[in-house]
């Protein structure tokens, strides 16, 4: 329990950050799985940019690190580009 006013405002703003986090993190692993589950070139090169923007904002307000958003990016686009 916190024994300062100012800690519990503080767990109160970690604990609504750490779940605004957790769901935009998930929508995005999500997107990421559809496109990599897409067989359809047309549909895969569709996704590519909005994934690819969702990724961006992730690793700009730090939700993941920005090398990271960097491997996801390129690997969904070499795996684009080889679809037939």
């Amino acid at each position: 329990m916190a024994n300062h006013a100012s800690a519990d405002k503080r767990a109160r703003q970690s604990e609504k950050r750490r779940v605004h986090n957790k769901y935009y993190a998930k929508t995005t692993r999500n997107a990421i799985k559809a496109l990599r589950n897409t067989t359809d070139k047309s549909a895969a090169e569709a996704l590519l940019p909005k994934v690819s923007s969702m990724l961006d904002k992730l690793a700009k307000v730090k939700i993941i690190h920005a090398n990271k958003a960097a491997n996801l990016k390129s690997g969904i686009a070499a795996y684009v580009s080889k679809l037939a």
